[in-house]
This record gives structure tokens, sequence and C-alpha cells, in this order.
């Protein structure tokens, strides 16, 4: 598969996107939910702040020290080489490295092309410190997010509790809790939204999403409500209410008075 190939698949959710995998751009796609980094017209990095970066699934784990990361950004960053340097200084094998790296791209992917969030920009030429690791096609990375959204509804179809703290629900014993739910649920203190717990277990967010909506099917965490639906009040109506904050337009109130009276 050939990058050009990107072009036609109508799952790629930006535009912007689509013409970039076309010209083969390098760069940072910039969203307000996330950043690619693209070089050739491919994703080569992803970062979000919804989700843990690469350097906290490393260390958390305790697969790392995190002052060895902190060693390896102050080494090589400025030359856009910290994965090299990670694998050649025997921190990591190579294969961990780009197993933990797929993992982090495709989960801040999942934030960074969801749909109608914000503008998008593009800054040509700006590269990422990792530095080269193993490039995704874009097509795929969009298509998984895709599937990963798809997937979310499936199990639970309220995207409230993936940004709201997750509040357990006490006395319901017998349920089917994995132990990673389990660790989840003892991280849970009313205030720690998903994200949060996510980068305190170590966790990819997407997976700690999915533990979550299937805790709230479950009935184990609560569901917050979703915000009701504004009333929608006509133009006409909505423009001379805000003249008639104007006291002295006696004949304007009137009218307002009248329409309201008027309306079933």
């Amino acid at each position: 598969m050939t990058a050009a190939d990107d072009t036609c698949d109508p799952v790629l959710v930006s535009p912007m996107l689509v013409r970039l995998v076309a010209e083969r751009a390098t760069g940072a796609l910039l969203r307000d939910t996330g950043t690619l980094y693209l070089v050739d017209g491919q994703v080569v990095h992803a970062e979000s702040p919804a989700a843990p970066g690469l350097e906290v699934l490393l260390t958390a784990s305790g697969r790392m020290r995190p002052e060895a990361w902190r060693r390896a950004v102050d080494r090589a960053g400025a030359r856009g080489a910290v994965g090299r340097y990670l694998v050649d200084s025997g921190e990591v094998t190579g294969g961990e490295l780009e197993l933990c790296h797929l993992g982090a791209v495709h989960d801040a992917a999942f934030f960074a092309l969801a749909p109608g969030k914000g503008p998008t920009r593009f800054r040509y030429g700006a590269l990422h410190w990792i530095g080269p690791v193993r490039p995704v096609a874009a097509r795929a990375l969009a298509r998984e997010a895709t599937r990963r959204r798809e997937l979310l509804d499936r199990i639970w179809p309220h995207p409230e509790v993936d940004t709201a703290p997750v509040v357990p629900v006490p006395d319901r014993p017998g349920l089917p809790v994995t132990v990673r739910q389990r660790a989840l649920l003892g991280a849970a203190d009313g205030f720690r939204t998903p994200g949060v717990i996510a980068r305190l277990l170590g966790r990819p967010a997407f997976h700690t999403l999915v533990d979550v909506r299937r805790l709230a099917a479950l009935g184990a965490v609560e569901t917050p409500l979703a915000p009701a639906p504004r009333e929608t009040v006509p133009d006409w109506l909505a423009r001379a209410s805000e003249q008639a904050a104007h006291p002295s337009d006696e004949a304007l109130l009137r009218r307002v008075r009248d329409a309201l009276e008027a309306m079933p």
C-alpha cells in the first residue's frame, strides 16, 4: 500500500490530512485534541493531551527508570534521535520500542483524529524529538480510530463517562470485575477522570475508556446525566429581547410582551 492510496479512503476525517498524504508532506498536523507528525506523508508520531505519552507507558510500567528516559531526552532530543538512543544504550530492545511506540501513536491518534474538534493547522518541516521508529499509514491510523469509537459505543453508548470523574457505585458485590478493572476502581476517588487514571496507572487512555465504559454498563461506576438540550428561541425574538434591555423603549417592550403571549 502506498501513501497515495490514502487519498481515496473516506475514513480519513480531516480533508487537510488527505491532502498532506497525497503530497507526501513532512511536518506537524495540529488540532485542539492532538498532533500528528508526518514524514513523507506517513505518520511517524502522535501526541494528545488526553493520552499518556510514550515516556509514561515505558516508565510507569517499570520497563524503564524515569532518570533513564530523562537522560535519553537530554542527550539525543536536540538531534531528534531519542528512540535510537534508547535502543543503542540498551534501555529497550528495538522490538519493545516499536511495540510501545505503536500503541502510544494509536492511543494519541484516537483523540487527535476525533471528528469536529476545532481548527486544523499544519507546520511544514516540524519534526518530533523521538525520531524515526516505524511509520504508520494515515489510512490505517484513521480506520483504527473509527473502529475504536464504534467499539466504545457498542460497549456503553454514553460518552459522558469518558471525561467525567470516575465515581464507583458502592454496595455492588458479585459483579464480574477483572483484575485490571479492580485496579482502576482502586484509583477512582470520585475526582479523577479516566485520563488522569490512565496516567496514574501507566496505561493507554483508550484501554482505560474501554474499562470505564464496561464498568458503567455493569453499574459499577456512575454514568453522569447527559446535558439537557437548550431551548431554541426564534432569532427575531432573541434580537427583540436584547434590544428590550433598554427600558426607555416602551413600545418595543410592549411588542415583545405581545409576541410572547401569542406564542403557543
